[in-house]
């Protein structure tokens, strides 16, 4: 792992923390929280427009698990075809039910043959520290909605 990569994570992980910290509801607030994991592959393209879809299976702490569906779309100044395997943390969540939805992802990229990603993204107070790795050509600016949908 690059010591780009590395830098990249940790500050990922150190923003999820950050966001973690964030009132809850107080209809949430007699639960506990719930950290839930998500392996996930996915491929795309982008000019201009972005698109990616892929599927990932999520598993937490309470023993819930399920497989996902995940699509990213967005606009911007980007250009590229790529394909990502990776894992990503959620937390602030009380059950599986709260991993599904939008988040918000804003990234800058810049990579060619094999390279490694970072990312935070929200929905609520819910975050995801995403770490992934992969192939292609990628160059840009873009601001996406990241879906994780339960498999139906």
């Amino acid at each position: 792992m690059s010591k780009h990569t590395l830098v990249s994570t940790a500050t990922a992980l150190l923003c999820a923390g950050a966001l973690t910290g964030l009132i809850t509801t107080p209809a949430q607030a007699g639960n506990a929280p719930v950290k839930c994991h998500l392996t996930y592959s996915m491929s795309g393209w982008s000019a201009i427009y972005q698109h990616a879809e892929g599927r990932g299976k999520i598993s937490c702490s309470n023993g819930q698990r399920a497989a996902v569906t995940i699509s990213v779309h967005g606009g911007g100044l980007t250009a590229g075809k790529f394909h990502v395997s990776g894992h990503g943390e959620i937390s602030n969540v009380y059950s599986i039910r709260d991993v599904y939805g939008n988040y918000a992802q804003a990234g800058a990229s810049a990579g060619a043959g094999k390279s490694g990603t970072a990312q935070v993204l929200t929905k609520g107070t819910t975050s995801m520290a995403l770490t992934g790795s992969g192939e292609g050509v990628d160059l840009g600016v873009a601001v996406d909605a990241f879906k994780i949908e339960p498999v139906r």
